[in-house]
């Protein structure tokens, strides 16, 4: 054998070797970290899919996903959208994250969060939003800050909402990365095409989207090919919309699968597909009593189907109760990411259910509480959900901010295992459950109380992160029998600032005010102008900032509008 000969059998077998090390080391196919893919629709009922018993719509996708994947036929999710969507992000119940309820303050989360996308980008996934966010537009809280490396989303809690006026469903303005982006098509397709585009883009790397829907929510505006249909069978008009706007969901739905199919990446993605909260209508809904903002079944129980073909195989109908507060625990044991030590999630991991493994599952809990307010009072609006029983405690009563509860508030029990339908109170003849789950009750509104004392989260002014800064009126101002307070903000830097009024279509000279805590400062605008500048210190403080006519006295606006607005600007 000739010395070259022999040098070359020599590397042939070294880089044998270092390949078969290689494969020894690597790590196993069932083993590497999953995508993770939510889609969260907004104000889609349980009852607004086919696979529920739905004659009328067409929804063949997710009747699909759900018939061969895994349901949760009981989960559960707060009345409304934005405490659906803390729960969500953090694992906690809402009134730990400040969020209260859905507009004039009550929609902030604190930045001291932590949420699902911040643990999995730390953990090196790539994350992406596609949507509705609704948990405060201004640094800290935007999804930006929270964890996503790329953001599409618009602002509020819809489209053609406070700030984000005028706006509309067709070639919306969006929010790119925090900047203004005018889209082009229905907002849901720019949605799902934008995930799709990102799916593409990271298709080698683990990447987590959230892709949170602003539809079926209203204003109810679809294409009339896809609501037509449902007119002709002589469903009303909103019926007919909310019903093509959810088939318009359920195209983009099979073609966010499709793609994941022809990247090769289904078997290794887990795909969850829920709803935020009941229908916002009166309309089909699966035999469940009530709709969004009841404490009832209607208001609560949501849509939750889950596939991850690489870990379950088997179609399943899962009964155990389980809730938002679930998602961020399930998705990090799914991906083996540990969750950072400090947090102290209220959900659990959902693994031992989805994949069989479970054996002895502990009864659990849960709670679910939202009314209008910034103050929540017990027994408002409120419920408590156990594998059989359920107590509701004062039901209806959302709309009711200053609503005086009678020492003993009505109280109902159902036997929800029995009878979903919540028709049969039995409070009079179970008193010892009924005390039981009061009990519960009363232990967890304290718990959640201690966390934050109902404290929304602070906006922060002068950071180089936003600049400037346009604090909304009506979504962010704190609110009190119905008036704007101020905003709660955070000053990082004192200095001057030029402060900027939305004055509408009026020009003429006015007195600008700007209020910090109990000190009162002002400036003359002359006709035509709307800004001033001022000296602001740092500091955690209530900002109020109006405009008033010569001796006129201060008009205070309370409307969901974007007069009253202001921008902030740091000056260098």
């Amino acid at each position: 054998m000739t010395r070259l000969a022999a040098y070359t059998i020599f590397l042939t077998l070294l880089s044998l070797g270092i390949a078969l090390f290689g494969l020894a080391c690597a790590e196993p196919a069932d083993e590497r970290r999953p995508n993770v893919i939510i889609i969260l629709t907004d104000d889609q009922g349980f009852g607004d899919a086919g696979v529920h018993g739905n004659d009328k719509i067409r929804t063949p996708n997710l009747d699909r996903f759900a018939r061969e994947g895994v349901e949760f036929t009981r989960f559960y999710v707060s009345p409304v959208c934005a405490p659906t969507r803390a729960s969500l992000m953090t694992g906690r119940y809402y009134y730990r994250s400040g969020v209260i309820h859905t507009s004039r303050g009550g929609a902030k989360m604190h930045g001291e969060e932590v949420t699902l996308a911040e643990t999995l980008r730390d953990a090196g996934y790539r994350t992406g939003i596609f949507g509705k966010w609704h948990l405060g537009d201004n640094y800290p809280m935007r999804p930006m800050d929270q964890g996503f490396g790329e953001s599409l989303v618009h602002k509020s809690g819809g489209i053609d909402q406070t700030p984000d006026k005028p706006n509309g469903y067709f070639d919306p303005l969006l929010w790119r990365n925090g900047q203004a982006f005018h889209s082009k098509g229905y907002c849901t397709d720019v949605f799902f095409n934008a995930a799709l585009g990102f799916i593409e883009d990271n298709q080698d790397e683990p990447f987590f989207i959230y892709l949170p829907t602003n539809a079926p929510h209203g204003p109810l505006i679809v294409d009339e090919k896809y609501s037509s249909r449902y007119a002709e069978m002589g469903l009303d008009d909103p019926t007919a919309k909310v019903y093509g706007m959810v088939e318009n969901i359920d195209e983009n739905f099979g073609l966010l699968i499709a793609k994941l199919d022809e990247l090769n990446l289904r078997d290794d993605t887990i795909v969850m597909f829920i709803s935020d909260n009941g229908p916002a209508g009166e309309r089909y809904n699966a035999g469940l009593r009530g709709r969004k903002a009841q404490a009832y079944e209607g208001g609560i129980r949501a849509l939750s189907f889950l596939q991850w073909p690489r870990r379950v195989k088997t179609p399943t109908k899962i009964d155990r109760i389980a809730a938002h507060i679930d998602v961020a625990p399930t998705v990090l044991d799914a991906a083996g990411v540990t969750p950072p030590e400090n947090i102290a999630f209220d959900g659990v991991s959902l693994m031992p259910l989805i994949d069989g493994s479970a054996q002895n599952w502990p009864e659990r809990t849960l709670f679910f509480q939202c009314h209008r307010g910034l103050s929540p009072q017990p027994y408002q609006n409120a419920a408590v959900v156990t594998d059989r029983y359920k107590l509701v405690m004062s039901a209806n009563s959302f709309n009711d901010e200053n609503l005086q509860l009678p020492p003993e508030p009505p109280l109902e029990l159902y036997d929800i295992e029995a009878e979903p339908g919540e028709q049969q109170d039995l409070s009079s003849q179970h008193a010892d459950v009924l005390a039981d789950l009061r009990g519960r009750y009363d232990a967890w509104f304290e718990d959640v109380r201690g966390t934050r004392e109902f404290t929304p989260g602070v906006i922060h002014l002068g950071s180089d992160e936003e600049q400037p800064a346009v604090l909304c009126r009506y979504q962010d101002q704190t609110y009190e029998d119905g008036e704007p307070t101020g905003w709660a903000v955070e000053i990082e830097r004192g200095g001057e600032y030029e402060l900027t009024v939305n004055r509408g279509g009026e020009s003429g000279p006015v007195t600008m005010y700007v209020r910090v805590d109990d000190g009162v400062t002002s400036a003359e605008l002359a006709a035509g102008t709307a800004s001033a500048v001022f000296e602001l210190a740092a500091g955690k403080v209530v900002l109020d900032v109006w405009v008033q006519e010569p001796g006129q006295p201060r008009v205070v606006i309370s409307n969901n509008g974007t007069l009253g607005d202001v921008t902030v600007r740091r000056l260098e």
